[in-house]
């Protein structure tokens, strides 16, 4: 069982973007960004990805009013060589600052077939597979890269070196799902974890160690600790890399200049971004591209099942086939909705916690 499963609350997803731009809105953030940055965190529920979803908003909050995230709409650019571009985020929200880079990268790829964003002093952005796919959807291959404080020990370390650092590619298909690969490095996310604590659920002994690098099912002691990275040595080097190309190429922080996001909320979290976009026109004419990317990805879908087995998914279509089954309704563990609920009281939203009240069981 999914930890944070039990006991799920169904929201309406039109009336918890609602609440949660009115959340932000609250905290000084513009109306527009506020709904661009709301919708980004519930699409992360609707499509099973709680960790990345609206429980992250207290954490967004808190932040906001300390001051180490900033209320701009966007970065700065202070650096634009070619296929070769750097922003400066500012310690805006990510969900704006990477749209930013997207718009960027994208204009830059359609022009010259090639072209990066890097960017510095940047904030959580949610899924790195929703700016990939933004870039698939104007016929890139997108490719997505950030880091975070390190989290990972290297193989038999007992010491945290690496960030649990995410990398998602997409590509145009003209099928009916976006086809992209989309994961962090480590065993799992540290939100799930989160989720588990909060639940009162025990994890996975293969997830994290402890702070003495001691296996272990208490996620108390796994946020304590580290989280271990997936397949060994092979997810580490790749978190190692990614680290590098993200705070190395943009002048930011690396390894753990990358403050922890839970942690002081009046310091800036710092993370770096890289965007990369590959414009599919300049290398084959017309959809060919995208037609073998379908057939690749209907060839997975339906491939042979051993078995026992009721389904094959070729990548991405999983997050696909849970926003679709889900109805427009999000379900949120108790914990989160009543941290929103805790967090609509605090900033004085009496209409926005009757709005969310409302939408429970839709």
């Amino acid at each position: 069982m999914t930890p944070g499963a039990t006991g799920a609350v169904p929201i309406d997803a039109q009336r918890l973007t609602s609440v949660v731009a009115d959340i932000f809105t609250a905290c000084g953030i513009a109306a527009a960004d506020a709904q661009i940055v709301a919708a980004d965190l519930v699409a992360a529920d609707l499509e099973g990805i709680a960790s990345h979803g609206v429980m992250l908003v207290p954490m967004y909050v808190e932040r906001i009013k300390k001051g180490s995230v900033s209320r701009r709409s966007a970065g700065e650019v202070v650096s634009d060589r070619a296929g070769a571009i750097i922003i400066d985020a500012g310690n805006a929200l990510g969900q704006l600052t990477s749209r930013q880079a997207v718009k960027l990268v994208v204009a830059r790829a359609r022009e010259i077939g090639l072209a990066s964003v890097a960017v510095r002093n940047g904030f959580h952005f949610g899924t790195a597979g929703r700016y990939a796919r933004m870039m698939a959807q104007e016929n890139c291959v997108g490719i997505v890269l950030s880091n975070t404080r390190p989290l990972m020990p290297a193989p038999g370390g007992a010491e945290a070196i690496a960030g649990n650092n995410p990398i998602a590619i997409a590509l145009p298909s003209t099928g009916s799902f976006p086809v992209e690969a989309d994961m962090a490095l480590s065993a799992t996310a540290m939100g799930k974890i989160r989720l588990a604590a909060a639940a009162g659920e025990r994890i996975p002994e293969d997830w994290a160690v402890d702070a003495q690098g001691q296996p272990t099912s208490d996620p108390a002691a796994a946020i304590k600790g580290m989280l271990l990275p997936a397949a060994g040595p092979k997810g580490f080097s790749l978190a190692f890399v990614i680290d590098l190309l993200c705070g190395g190429l943009s002048g930011g922080a690396l390894g753990a200049e990358v403050r922890p996001l839970y942690g002081d909320a009046a310091e800036p979290y710092r993370c770096s971004h890289f965007f990369l976009a590959v414009h599919v026109g300049h290398f084959q004419p017309g959809d060919q591209f995208a037609g073998r990317v379908r057939d690749q990805a209907m060839r997975a879908s339906r491939s042979k099942r051993p078995a026992g087995v009721e389904r094959v998914y070729a990548p991405g279509e999983l997050v696909w086939a849970t926003r679709q089954a889900s109805g427009g309704v999000c379900r949120l563990d108790q914990a989160t909705v009543q941290s929103l609920l805790d967090t609509a009281t605090r900033l004085g939203l009496a209409d926005s916690e009757s709005s969310l009240l409302a939408a429970k069981g839709a």
